[in-house]
């Protein structure tokens, strides 16, 4: 096999671990170990571990399996303790041990196997290593030396996050997983406990203290509140009692102990390269996760796993380190993900302290959005009842069933049909019979409310020359016409428009024949907030719009309005987002004016404003209006998360009845953070801070997504897209798929026949009933 002789930097578990299984591979390799620390010097205390990583390290080495096997603690439970009362989910299942235990394991088994491990000894550069090695496993954490060496190779992005927390340890095994809030003088504070040692056990490897057990201790909290705490000052010992007095009830009255414990930011390190010629990144060196969801020794220890196959799969050492950088890299992501909503949560935990205490709790057990209301129910459907049953949820009905009150409009489940542009309108903007069927399929399919695509407010407002409008009295007769049949063929289902004009952003293609590309021909003139392209070299220079011509577009969205109206729609929703004229007006990127419509946030709301109010005065007082806006441009020097708070309190005080919040597309270079309903966080903070309702969208795909933002309190309707591409059914399936037939999903009679899912056939046999010998 390649890599014959290996060079590892860093002595935690996974440069550990991955020495193991190099020469559990190939006895005959050469590796040396470097750890600049004494053997037992270690930050922290106790170290979690999955089933998932523990069935790995089983599967790779069953001696070193059985060695954690007779350490690990294991409990089920976790305990909520919000305002004085405690709250029990059960069913997680952990395991956990102390790390000295874990660094000992590791240690005699490399020792065992014959693995150089050198202590108290600072490694020579990799580079130095390279040049005798045929492999250097840089493993040397947060602060790795050799990622800083090689910066310009590995590309490294370091984010460093807004809350302070400190290890510490209990010299007690809690009975749970445990989180608990303080709201102190100086602001909240959080509590992260878990017991890594059992009661009975005594001292050993400096873990734990007393026969007691012992447990691992984060004390969490915002970089402010630790400041006016006065924390920054204190000393190790003076840092300990604090926390203790803090949680004195959760301690039992019982003291701290730290580890050399500091006070720290963590950091969220991602790299674009985990590797250079031999030097191979692994665990918190090549990436990080936050603590709250316990992955960094889970990572790293996958890491040497994944290397270690890779290498044995690969002789060839470029393809080996490409092919464990494929492996690892998505599944890094996805829990950097995950990590990332879980810190945001707690960095935000003052916007959650006030909601009622169950809410609380599941509010917190799903911040991650990787645990959802089904996974809970299946854990423990118990404690999923009574959060249901605290929010008013009726027994045997999904949350996403339940009806909601938007203005006059009363809703009868949460599911929204999200507007999706359709580039397939007939002749000058008039919507045919493909709009009939596609927006009929789907009020028949169950949703509470459908929403149309963009409609345009004049024929110079399109997108493209597939775009429908509302600006001709053709347009009006056949949006009746869709009105009409969803109100007679779909009772309880909703149909709301969405007005908006395209800005600089029009005159382009349809999208299947390139997206955000000019016409070939037959292109008309653009205008905007300023006159600047939506890409530079590519989309024309649109006009700055004058004062004069400002009204002239309110007026187009008045007459369309009123022409909504006429037409049935039971809501109308302003589009003021994804780079669309009103905007372009609301983003700093977008938006260079010197006059009254630019400048700071509240010059720049001035249009929009202008544009809802007047059109809140000729749209019926029964029915609501909604704003679309863009939470974030996600690129720097765009509208930012606390700018959207400021810009929904706006709309909100001139009569919004919600808030839908999408996020970017104003600028080409933004770069979204994609992944699972990753624009809920900003629907999220707009309800808690304003009290607003919110529609969220963004990669809300599946029905349990929807159950878990509703019943947390992060949304008040959830809107898909793509998901009613793939089935215009697919809340009537979601029904069917929970079992649920009441109101909130009631299948159209010609369909009733198919409310059942359909069987399928048997994949089983019998079974011999007898055996003759």
């Amino acid at each position: 096999m390649g890599a014959r002789r290996v060079a590892v930097i860093g002595g935690g578990p996974g440069g550990l671990y991955a020495a193991v299984l190099l020469k559990r591979l190939d006895p005959g390799r050469d590796i040396t170990v470097w750890e600049r620390n004494a053997p037992d010097d270690t930050f922290g205390f106790g170290v979690v571990l999955s089933d998932e990583t523990l069935g790995g390290i089983e599967h790779a080495d069953p001696q070193v399996y059985r060695a954690l096997q007779r350490e690990f603690v294991r409990w089920d439970d976790i305990d909520i303790v919000h305002r004085g009362r405690t709250l029990t989910s059960g069913g997680h299942g952990f395991a956990a041990l102390g790390r000295r235990t874990l660094l000992r394991i590791l240690h005699e088994r490399c020792r065992s196997l014959g693995v150089r491990l050198n202590f108290r000894t600072q490694a020579p550069p990799a580079a130095e290593l390279a040049a005798t090695h045929d492999l250097v496993i840089a493993a040397d954490g947060v602060h790795s030396l050799t990622r800083a060496a090689h910066a310009d190779v590995f590309g490294p992005r370091v984010t460093t996050h807004r809350c302070r927390y400190i290890w510490l340890a209990a010299d007690f095994a809690f009975d749970a997983f445990r989180f608990e809030i303080a709201e102190t003088e100086h602001g909240i504070v959080q509590l992260h406990g878990y017991p890594y040692a059992r009661a009975g056990t005594g001292p050993r490897d400096g873990d734990t203290a007393a026969g007691d057990g012992a447990s691992t201790v984060i004390v969490e909290m915002r970089e402010e509140v630790w400041r006016r705490a006065g924390l920054d000052r204190g000393d190790e010992r003076e840092n300990a009692d604090w926390c203790a007095k803090t949680f004195a009830d959760a301690l039992g009255g019982r003291p701290l102990r730290g580890n050399n414990s500091t006070w720290t930011a963590f950091r969220t390190v991602v790299n674009e390269r985990w590797s250079h010629g031999r030097t191979v990144l692994l665990g918190d060196a090549a990436h990080t996760a936050h603590f709250s969801i316990g992955s960094g020794t889970k990572l790293a220890v996958e890491d040497a796993l994944a290397l270690a196959a890779c290498l044995a799969e690969h002789p060839d050492l470029p393809d080996a380190l490409a092919a464990y950088e494929a492996e690892r890299r998505p599944v890094v992501a996805s829990t950097q993900r995950a990590a990332r909503a879980s810190l945001a949560w707690f960095e935000e935990l003052a916007e959650y302290a006030g909601q009622p205490p169950r809410r609380f709790a599941f509010n917190l057990l799903t911040r991650s959005r990787r645990v959802t209301h089904d996974n809970l129910r299946l854990r423990d459907p118990a404690f999923v009842a009574a959060v249901e049953e605290e929010a008013g949820v009726p027994a045997g009905t999904p949350p996403m069933f339940t009806p909601f009150r938007l203005g006059g409009l009363t809703l009868r489940n949460r599911v929204v049909v999200s507007p999706m542009d359709m580039y397939s309108a007939d002749g000058d903007g008039t919507p045919g019979d493909f709009h009939l069927v596609h927006l009929g399929a789907r009020a028949l399919g169950g949703p509470g409310l459908v929403l149309t695509e963009m409609v345009c407010v004049s024929r110079a407002g399109r997108i493209t020359p597939g775009c429908t409008g509302l600006y001709a009295p053709e347009h009006e007769a056949a949006w009746r016409r869709v009105t009409d049949f969803v109100h007679a063929r779909a009772p309880g289902t909703a149909i709301g428009v969405q007005l908006g004009h395209s800005g600089r952003k029009g005159s382009t293609r349809l999208m299947w024949e390139g997206i955000d590309q000019p016409l070939p021909d037959g292109n008309w003139p653009v205008v905007a907030a300023s006159a600047l392209p939506y890409r530079p070299g590519v989309n024309q220079i649109p006009h700055a719009l004058i004062e004069a011509e400002l009204a002239d577009v309110r007026r187009e969205f008045v007459h369309s309005a009123r022409a909504a109206a006429r037409a049935g729609f039971d809501l109308l929703e302003l589009h003021c987002a994804h780079g669309y004229l009103l905007s372009g007006f609301l983003s700093p990127l977008t938006n260079r004016r010197t006059d009254a419509y630019g400048g700071d946030l509240a010059a720049r709301l001035r249009f929009p404003l202008e544009v809802f109010d007047a059109v809140r005065e000729v749209w019926p007082d029964s029915r609501p209006m909604t704003v679309r806006i863009s939470a974030t441009d996600w690129a720097e020097g765009g509208t930012t998360a606390e700018d959207s708070v400021e810009i929904a309190r706006a709309f909100a005080a001139h009569g919004a009845a919600a808030i839908d919040v999408s996020t970017g597309q104003v600028v080409p270079d933004e770069q979204p953070e994609f992944g699972r309903s990753y624009q809920a966080p900003f629907a999220d903070r707009i309800r808690n801070r304003l009290g607003v309702p919110v529609i969220t969208v963004g990669a809300v795909s599946s029905w349990d997504d929807v159950n878990s933002l509703v019943l947390a309190g992060r949304a008040d309707l959830c809107a898909l897209a793509r998901p009613h591409l793939y089935d215009p059914h697919w809340t009537l399936h979601a029904a069917a798929e929970q079992g649920y037939t009441g109101p909130g999903a009631p299948w159209p009679l010609p369909y009733r026949a198919g409310s059942r899912i359909p069987p399928t056939g048997r994949t089983d046999a019998p079974k011999p009933r007898l055996t003759l010998g």
